[in-house]
């Protein structure tokens, strides 16, 4: 009896954990899934700016940028931590701040290896050390036969993120942009950038919605920067700063589209209110000025002293952040009274904290890059 007592309690006791077993097993598979379901994908398609279908990791943790452009997105995405190295020519801007991106995290870039010369939308890689540094992805403003040349040189997922650098701000760059925050899972802070952006062209737009058209001053940029440094005849048609306040812009009667040498005797017959320079090229402007004074003292707005500053906003690609600013104090001096609260100086560092977290309209303007009146003498 005391022997079938004890199996009849030992048979209970295994039924019970046998029970216990039932009951924890769901949960557990539970957990078991949604760890699963909350890890990463080990590797996910995107589709890049040239419309190919790229395979990246689940999660990428770190990148290089080549080309045209493309470092300046992942800096405005706030993703500089994530670089393993930088192109030679994004190491060179420590004091100089035409490159907005490279100047403010030269400390980052100074000390990251180098993995390619930079400068243009060709190949210009150093195939060896990506291949070393083995990074995640490599996103790219090359151009596609470029691209694929450099996928099959190095086997890492190569990522096209470019957009369109002529004039000013268009699709490609909110295309390029949202590509880029896909691949780095920052979407939130993408569509931030983008925001700010509309609003602000928006902002701009509406100063001067209302101001009809023979009211308006006839305008002309000149000297500006677009694959190297041009003189006075540089010009463009369909200018983005002007567009952006519905300016009169007297070299879009040329016919041309985006950058061209506009013909010296049509500006003479053009003859506008107010002429807009980029400072970082009066070196070349006075030299045509002394060379040929008269040509320049013809001008109407050479002799009423309207000649202001435009600072260039092509440099590897678009430069948002001046691109804006430009367009802000053209308004400033064409529309006085409908820019009346904006202070440029303040306007520039509000746009740069915005897209860099660092303001330094102080710096460019020790670096020659100030908006103000230009003296063509001086």
């Amino acid at each position: 009896m005391k022997r079938f007592s004890c199996m009849l309690l030992s048979l209970l006791l295994l039924l019970s954990l046998a029970a216990c077993g039932q009951r924890g097993g769901p949960a557990d598979d539970g957990a078991a899934k949604d760890a699963e379901e909350a890890a990463p994908p080990a590797s996910r398609m995107v589709v890049d700016s040239f419309g190919r279908e790229v395979e990246i990791p689940g999660e990428v943790k770190t990148i290089v940028c080549t080309g045209s452009g493309a470092l300046r997105m992942i800096s405005y995405l706030q993703c500089t931590d994530r670089l393993l190295g930088v192109e030679d020519t994004d190491k060179e801007y420590e004091t100089s701040t035409l490159r907005d991106y490279a100047h403010v995290n030269y400390d980052i870039f100074k000390d990251l290896p180098s993995i390619g010369k930079g400068g243009g939308t060709a190949n210009t890689a150093y195939v060896e050390e990506l291949i070393q540094l083995q990074p995640d992805v490599i996103l790219s403003g090359y151009n596609e036969e470029a691209l694929e040349d450099l996928a099959q040189a190095t086997g890492i997922p190569c990522v096209s993120i470019r957009a369109k650098s002529i004039n000013f701000i268009d699709d490609s760059f909110y295309t390029a942009m949202r590509v880029a925050a896909d691949v780095l899972g920052v979407q939130d802070r993408c569509e931030e950038v983008l925001t700010y952006i509309d609003n602000a062209k928006a902002d701009l737009s509406a100063r001067t919605a209302d101001i009809p058209d023979a009211e308006k001053p006839a305008c002309y940029t000149g000297a500006v920067t677009f694959s190297g440094s041009h003189g006075f005849t540089g010009t463009y048609s369909n200018f983005g700063p002007f567009m952006a306040i519905g300016a009169k812009n007297v070299a879009d009667e040329a016919g041309e589209t985006g950058y061209f040498d506009a013909d010296p005797e049509k500006i003479v017959a053009w003859d506008p209110d107010l002429i807009f320079l980029d400072p970082g090229n009066m070196d070349l402007v006075r030299d045509e000025y002394k060379t040929n004074p008269g040509y320049f003292d013809a001008l109407r707005a050479v002799q009423e002293g309207n000649l202001y500053s435009c600072v260039s906003f092509n440099n590897y690609s678009t430069n948002v952040g001046y691109a804006l600013a430009d367009a802000y104090y053209a308004g400033i001096v064409m529309f006085p009274d409908q820019f009346a609260d904006i202070e440029i100086a303040a306007k520039t560092d509000e746009i740069l904290t915005f897209l860099l977290g660092d303001a330094y309209y102080d710096e460019m303007a020790a670096d020659g890059l100030s908006f103000g009146v230009i003296e063509l003498g001086a």
